[in-house]
């Protein structure tokens, strides 16, 4: 009994640890190749727990090595979008200006009784109040509601609140992101005049968003 306590302890703070170090994203809405690490790392720790004959080493070895997968995917993830759009895919409207996409829901295998639950569960009820709704990489649903449907606020009661759409990322990391284009009204040949208006070159922006009405806000790379 004794032996398993101990055996029980070491792999609880060794897996404590991997977690920690593979960031604190793990313990919020998982991606894909996260969910799939962690129910891999929780297979293989269990094993040393439930067969004492088994070394410890034969856990702690392969526990390791798929820690250090995740931090190089990761690292990956990162530096290159492509190789984060394989792995994490991209968010998908699923609702827009009042529409359901019929067609991207199917894409997704979702039903429509799915994307009506997924909206109750954010207090909406009429699909006609949504100007957009999306579904994240992790699988959540993200809703911006029409202007007229949104809380007001202080600032609001003074004068009816603009509808500038959704803010769409057209660059992410000095790369121009063609899947948004269609919600932001523009082209790539916008977002590079705009760019130069701004007296930057692509390659520095971290992030460029772009509503309907052409409204930008740039954010650079830090050096």
């Amino acid at each position: 009994m004794t032996t398993i306590a101990i055996r029980i302890f070491i792999v609880y703070c060794l897996v404590a640890v991997f977690i920690r170090i593979m960031g604190k994203r793990q313990l919020g809405e998982l991606q894909p190749g996260e969910l799939v690490i962690t129910i891999l790392i929780s297979e293989i720790a269990a094993a040393p727990i439930t067969d004492v004959d088994k070394p410890l080493l034969h856990s702690i070895i392969p526990l390791m090595l798929l820690v250090s997968f995740e931090i190089i995917s990761s690292l990956f993830t990162l530096i290159s979008v492509k190789f984060r759009t394989v792995t994490e895919g991209n968010p998908v409207t699923v609702i827009r200006n009042g529409e359901l996409q019929q067609k991207q829901i199917k894409k997704l295998r979702f039903t429509i009784n799915d994307i009506l639950a997924a909206l109750r569960q954010k207090d909406v009820f009429d699909i006609e109040d949504v100007e957009f709704a999306i579904i994240e990489t992790n699988g959540t649903l993200s809703v911006l509601l029409k202007p007229d449907k949104r809380n007001s606020t202080p600032s609001s009661y003074d004068k009816p609140e603009k509808d500038n759409g959704m803010p769409c990322p057209v660059i992410i990391d000095g790369k121009i992101i063609t899947n948004n284009f269609k919600d932001c009204f523009t082209d790539n040949n916008e977002i590079e005049s705009a760019v130069k208006r701004k007296n930057i070159t692509k390659e520095k922006i971290a992030l460029m968003t772009m509503d309907k009405n052409k409204n930008i806000n740039i954010i650079e790379k830090e050096d």
